[in-house]
Order: C-alpha cells, then sequence, then structure tokens
C-alpha cells in the first residue's frame, strides 16, 4: 500500500543529527465545531450516567458485602479449596475493583490483601480461616461505618494490619518458592485514600 504525500515523515537533516517527525494520523479524526455549536461529550455523558445511578451504590455494595459474607461461610463450613476458592477470590476482587466506584474507596486495599493472600499461597487449605474471616468482617465493618468521620484511618489502619498478617503468612508459606517473594513482598498496588 502506497504512502499518500501527507501519511510521509518529514525529515529535517542538521549537521549532527536528523529529526524525523512521523505523520499525524489523529488529524484527520479531528473536526471542527462551528462557534456557538454544542459537541456531545463522551465523558461528561458517562459522568451524567453514573451520577444517575449512584444512588444505586450502596446498594449494589451491601450486595456484594453479601456476597462475600456467603462465600466466607462456605468456607467455615467447607474448609478452603477448589470449590470455595473461587467465590471467595471472585467477590473479593469485585468488590476491589468496584470499591471506589462505588463510593468506598477505602475497601479496596482490604479487598485486596483477601486477593493476595488467595492468590499467592501455593497450598489453599493451609490458609487459617480465622484470617479469611477477619478480611472480610474487616470490608462489611468499613462498608457499615462509611458515615464516619475516621473511616478513612480505621480502614487505613485495618488494612496496614491485614497485609502485615498476610505477608507474614505468605512469605512463610513461599519460603521455598523465592520467585514468588520480589511480588508479594512488593508494595501495594491499591493507593492509599484519605
Amino acid at each position: 500500500m502506497s504512502q499518500g504525500k501527507s501519511e510521509k515523515p518529514s525529515v529535517v537533516t542538521y549537521a549532527d543529527h536528523e529529526i524525523i517527525t512521523p505523520p499525524n494520523k489523529l488529524l484527520g479524526a479531528l473536526k471542527a465545531v462551528p462557534a456557538g455549536k454544542a459537541e456531545d461529550d463522551p465523558v461528561a455523558r458517562a459522568e451524567q450516567a453514573l451520577e444517575h445511578i449512584a444512588s444505586e451504590f450502596a446498594t449494589w455494595m451491601d450486595q456484594e458485602c453479601d456476597r462475600l459474607d456467603r462465600a466466607r461461610m462456605e468456607v467455615r463450613a467447607k474448609g478452603l479449596n477448589r470449590t470455595t476458592r473461587g467465590p471467595l477470590f471472585s467477590a473479593a476482587h469485585d468488590i476491589k475493583g468496584q470499591a471506589a466506584t462505588f463510593g468506598y474507596p477505602w475497601v479496596a486495599a482490604l479487598a485486596n490483601s483477601l486477593c493476595r493472600l488467595i492468590d499467592y499461597t501455593p497450598d489453599i487449605s493451609r490458609i487459617p480461616v480465622s484470617l479469611v474471616e477477619q478480611h472480610v468482617d474487616s470490608v462489611r465493618a468499613i462498608v457499615r461505618e462509611k458515615a464516619r468521620p475516621d473511616v478513612a484511618m480505621v480502614a487505613d489502619t485495618l488494612a496496614k494490619r491485614l497485609r502485615e498478617v498476610t505477608d507474614d503468612f505468605l512469605v512463610r508459606e513461599n519460603r521455598d518458592r523465592p520467585e514468588y517473594l520480589e511480588s508479594i513482598l512488593a508494595p501495594p498496588v491499591i493507593p492509599d485514600e484519605q
């Protein structure tokens, strides 16, 4: 396929170097908007749609917490195994991803810690159910107490402590797998929300 004149890079040559400017193919994607005429803004539309459904966020987060709690109950009843692992991980992972959108940014780090625990433990049957319980109870408590003025501080304290306990457990469980230790001990990817 031959390139048209506008699709060729421009080259400016100097004594000791050249500057090559590739064609800007995005210029054709732009269109001029006549003065005074409003243009459709997809970002504004998305924000407006989020505002429209924001009243449902608390209900949805409660439903996600109930789903996490049901998965925990299964773990409590049957132990952590290949059957109970999936629903627990999925519920925690969904909360981690939806927390900020739903207005609960503080629970993302707690849910992330539970995901890490499940993901990095070589033999999931060795995960103490009490550690799973602490994660689930922490998520539920922070969601329930969202209106507290100190919720960010409480959630941060819980997340840091659970991260420490989880890291200690994971380091012990992965002592024979040094290739995993660097990932386990990497700083959290969930930013602090305060």
